[in-house]
C-alpha cells in the first residue's frame, strides 16, 4: 500500500477582469478562514492581461487530504475556479531572496509518456537549481499539481519581468539537458503575473 502524498499548498486559480481582481484578496481571505484547515495568508498573483489569478494557500502544517474533500469547498468560490492539492518537490531560495518580488512566473507542463522521471530530474537537479541562482530571482518552487493539472508546477519569485530575458537566465534554459527534455512537455502553459499586496 503507497504512503498517502503530504499536500503543502492548495491553489485557486481562476480568471477575471481587472476591477474584479480587486475583490480578490477579500474573497479569498473569507474562504481561507472558512476552510476546515489552517492555511497560512494567500500569496495571490493576477496577470491583467491573460486575466489569470492565482491564490497560494500554504497548510500550516503538510498533511495528506483527499480530492474530495478539497473540491467540497468550492461553494463560496466564483464558478470557474479551480481548486489544486500541490505536493512540493523542490524549493530554493533564490539570488535575490533578500528582496520582495513583484513579479510571479509560472511554467506548468505534463510530461510526455515516459519523460515524468527525466523531466522531474533535469528540474530538480540542474533548471531549477540554476535559475533559482539568477540575479533578480528571489524564490523557485516546484509542485506537483494533483488535480486540475498540468503536473508540473514550477514558479519563480521575480524583481522584474525582463529576468526572463537576460543572458544569466537564457545561459540555464540553453544546456543540452534542457534541449533533450524540453520537446518533451505537453499542455504547457507560461504565465507571469504581478504580485498583489498581502
Amino acid at each position: 500500500m503507497t504512503e498517502p502524498r503530504l499536500i503543502h499548498q492548495l491553489l485557486l486559480r481562476l480568471q477575471c477582469e481587472p476591477q474584479q481582481a480587486t475583490e480578490l484578496p477579500a474573497m479569498i481571505e473569507g474562504w481561507r478562514q472558512a476552510a476546515p484547515w489552517s492555511l497560512e495568508p494567500a500569496r495571490l498573483a493576477y496577470s491583467s492581461e491573460s486575466r489569470w489569478a492565482y491564490a497560494y494557500l500554504p497548510l500550516a502544517e503538510p498533511q495528506a487530504l483527499e480530492r474530495e474533500t478539497v473540491a467540497a469547498l468550492m461553494a463560496g468560490l466564483p464558478a470557474d475556479t479551480d481548486i489544486s492539492r500541490l505536493q512540493q518537490v523542490f524549493e530554493a531560495p533564490g539570488h535575490s531572496s533578500a528582496q520582495a518580488p513583484l513579479h510571479h512566473y509560472v511554467v506548468e507542463t505534463d510530461p510526455a509518456a515516459g519523460w515524468f522521471e527525466e523531466i522531474s530530474q533535469w528540474y530538480d537537479q540542474e533548471h531549477m537549481p540554476g535559475l533559482a541562482q539568477v540575479p533578480g530571482c528571489t524564490l523557485a518552487q516546484r509542485f506537483l499539481n494533483l488535480d486540475a493539472g498540468p503536473l508540473s508546477h514550477a514558479c519563480y519569485g521575480l524583481l522584474s519581468e525582463d529576468v526572463l530575458g537576460c543572458p544569466p537566465w537564457l545561459s540555464v534554459r540553453a544546456t543540452d539537458w534542457s534541449s533533450r527534455c524540453r520537446p518533451h512537455f505537453s499542455n504547457t502553459r507560461r504565465t507571469m503575473l504581478r504580485l498583489m499586496p498581502g
